[in-house]
This record gives C-alpha cells, sequence and structure tokens, in this order.
C-alpha cells in the first residue's frame, strides 16, 4: 500500500468538496481554509495522477475518477469515524477534556494509523520502528499523539514488550479496513485508466483449494494478467477474524450454520456430500457395505474440532464406533492426508470433489458406506459491508459459473 503524507482530513476536504461543489463550503464545514482545501484537493490530484475535479465557474463536479473515487472515501471516512466511536466507548480516558468542533477521525494521520497498525503486529516500539523504516523516536511520539488527541489509553506495558488495549483493538480493525478502501481506489482509478494491478485476497478451505479456486484463478488471469492474487490458509476462526478486518476480500470453503458472527453473510454455491476415502487398494474395497465394526478396525485422518466434517463425523462414524478414535489423526491438509493415506491402510472423512484427481489417477477410492443425510454446503463467505471491485466481482462471477458447471455435470 502507498502511504502520503496527508491527514484523513484532506479526504475529507476532498468528500466536502464533491458533496457541495464548493471550495468556500467544504472549508467552511471543516474548519479549514479555503486555500487549505485546494491545495488538498492538488496533492490528492498530483498522487493520483489524474484529476478528480472538472472546474467550472458554476462550482466544482467529480470527474469520473471522482466519482469512483468518492464512494471509497466515504467509505473509509465511515470506518474510521466507527472505529473512533467504539474506541471512545470501550476504552479508559486518560484526562477530562473539552470537546473540540473537528471530529477526531477527522484529525488522524496517516502516520498514527501506520504506527497503530505496526504496534498490532509487533511488541516494541523498536520492531515497529524496524518494521516501517523510521526511528524509534518517531513511532514514540506519533502513538502519545495518537492517545492525546483520543484521549485514549492505547498501549500497555506487559511482561514481554508493548500490547495493545481493547481500545486500540477496535480502533485497528477499522482502521484497517479504511486503508483497504484506499487501496482499493487506487485498483479502481488504475482500471479506468488502462492498468489494471488490483490484488484480491482469498481465504481457502480445503474443498476450495482442489477445484473451484485454482479453476477461477486461471480463468481470471487469462482475463486480466496483471492482477495479483493472494491465498491465504488456516483455520477458520483465523481466518473469519482476518476477514472482519479487512484483511480477506472473502472466503470460499465449506459454510457454517449458524452463522458464526451477524457481520458477515454467506452465499452457497453447491452442496457435497461427505464420503469414506482409502487408498484405492484399501481392504474394505472389496467389501460391499462394510459395517461400523469393521471401519473401526482401521486409523483415521479427519478435520481437527469445530469443522463441519468433524461433527458429522463424530456424529455419525464415532459416536457408533467409539474405536475409530483409538490412533486417531487431525489434520487440515490435503498434502498431508493423501500420503498418510497412501501409505497405510487409513481412512479419512472427506467430500469426493477434494480427491477427484486422486480418483483419477487409480490413487484412492470411495469405500462403499452409506452416508446419509451429509450434504453440505460450500460458498462464498464475506462481509455484510463490502463493497466489490470491478474486477472482484468479475472474479466472483467466474467461481459461480464454475461451481454451476460443476453441479450441472453431476445432476
Amino acid at each position: 500500500m502507498k502511504i502520503i503524507s496527508l491527514n484523513f482530513r484532506h479526504l475529507r476536504a476532498f468528500k466536502e468538496t464533491a458533496q457541495l461543489h464548493s471550495v468556500k463550503a467544504a472549508a467552511e464545514n471543516i474548519f479549514l481554509t479555503q486555500s487549505a482545501v485546494t491545495q488538498a484537493i492538488a496533492r490528492l490530484e498530483t498522487y493520483l495522477g489524474m484529476p478528480l475535479f472538472l472546474r467550472r465557474h458554476n462550482g466544482m463536479f467529480l470527474t469520473d475518477a471522482g466519482d469512483l473515487y468518492l464512494i471509497r472515501v466515504t467509505r473509509a471516512l465511515n470506518y474510521l469515524k466507527q472505529g473512533v466511536r467504539e474506541a471512545l466507548r470501550s476504552g479508559e480516558r486518560i484526562h477530562p477534556q473539552a470537546r473540540s468542533k473537528i471530529a477526531i477521525e477527522d484529525q488522524l494521520s496517516h502516520v498514527q494509523v501506520r504506527t497503530l497498525l505496526a504496534l498490532l503486529q509487533t511488541t516494541s516500539y523498536s520492531t515497529a520502528a524496524r518494521h516501517l523504516g523510521v526511528s524509534q523516536p518517531s513511532v514514540y511520539r506519533a502513538a502519545g499523539d495518537l492517545e492525546d488527541l483520543l484521549n485514549l489509553r492505547l498501549f500497555e506495558k506487559t511482561s514481554i514488550g508493548i500490547s495493545l488495549t481493547k481500545a486500540a483493538r477496535r480502533l485497528t480493525r477499522f482502521a484497517q479496513l479504511a486503508l483497504r478502501e484506499l487501496d482499493l481506489a487506487q485498483y479502481e482509478l488504475g482500471e479506468l485508466n488502462g492498468t489494471d494491478t488490483t490484488k484480491i485476497t482469498v481465504g481457502s478451505m480445503p474443498l476450495a483449494r482442489t477445484y473451484i479456486l485454482p479453476a477461477a484463478i486461471n480463468r481470471l488471469a487469462q482475463l486480466k494478467p496483471e492482477i495479483r492474487i493472494e491465498i491465504v490458509e488456516g483455520h477458520y476462526d483465523d481466518q473469519l477474524q482476518r476477514l472482519l478486518r479487512g484483511e480477506l476480500d472473502l472466503l470460499i470453503g465449506a459454510l457454517r450454520i449458524p452463522l458464526p458472527s451477524t457481520d458477515i453473510e454467506q452465499e452457497t454455491l453447491f452442496l457435497t456430500p461427505l464420503s469414506i476415502v482409502g487408498r484405492a487398494q484399501h481392504p474394505l474395497t472389496q467389501s460391499t457395505q462394510p459395517s461400523l465394526a469393521e471401519l473401526g478396525q482401521y486409523g483415521w485422518v479427519v478435520p481437527r474440532q469445530g469443522t463441519p466434517a468433524r461433527a458429522m463425523f463424530d456424529q455419525l462414524i464415532a459416536a457408533q464406533q467409539p474405536a475409530v478414535y483409538k490412533g486417531l489423526i487431525e489434520c487440515s491438509s490435503q498434502i498431508v492426508i493423501r500420503q498418510l493415506l497412501l501409505d497405510s491402510n487409513r481412512l479419512t472423512f472427506i467430500s469426493r470433489h477434494q480427491i477427484k484427481q486422486e480418483e483419477e489417477f487409480g490413487l484412492m477410492t470411495v469405500i462403499d458406506f452409506d452416508l446419509a443425510n451429509t450434504d453440505r454446503p460450500i460458498g462464498i463467505t464475506t462481509r455484510k459491508d463490502w463493497h466489490p471491485s470491478t474486477t472482484q466481482k468479475l472474479f466472483l462471477a467466474i467461481v459461480r459459473n464454475l461451481s454451476s458447471a460443476l453441479t450441472d455435470s453431476e445432476s
């Protein structure tokens, strides 16, 4: 992400001018001089490399680039406002303070926000300084200025260094969302200018990794070769938190029921049943409908607790045959599971989609055992307030089309 030495108040100057079509009216609204508003807009246009306004005798009117930028700036400023409100609601005041005429979120600087986010990732001012490429006194000063501005305790010393207070953590979430909006603004302006370098960050869960996600990425790359895609793997709970902070744009994989957060929404792409899977020459391939007792004679590799597949395994298999818990291996890595099964008579509880290639190559097979009512919804998880860019919308459309084709081929 590019960093500019602007206060978010400069973005407010742009927003007010865009809405009021007047530098003078904008200046009065945010307690700046007309020259300060004019300079703020000029700096933005220079930084972005394109005009945001058409200057006419009857006022200031947005260009196409300005229209795009206004949407993202408005969202970014709203996130900052929400973050400040959440921090003030949950934080410890340092001292009594008279209320300023200027909203706190309009006085925040990029330096202060960068410092806050750096201290979220580290445990000391010195480490944060190295991360930011500045001096330690600069980090210490920015952190202190931020505490003074908010009149809140944001940082506290612990046995391992510096940690963020509850108020600071609340603020960081919305600050990250705000900065992500400004990132997306630049991607959209680049696309408007003929250079789309959008970065899409996707949280990937096991089933999506084997077919849907790779196929969608390859198709998008053919259409837009300059875009960047980052695939993030990990436990669902970790990915969900990253999604809520704006570090991930979306999650693709098994949906959760009930919904784990009121701040997200889920879209079902298709339903997939679970199967019992072993290596192609597994002894149970000779049996038609083996019994639960026979299943209990072999070792198992299953997902960790808290996943939908594990809940179904515990309910349908383990509850009826506790012997399967002996020597149980918990694993979510497709590569590790594959090797464990190929080198032994272990079994796993997995969607057939996830072993599509292994079946085609004659390496793995589905054991003939009736597993009723194991359909899992596979789909997309996003934040409710997410506003995808044109390129992100295209990626979603590709994922949906591939999922629809996959469903049609199996019906």
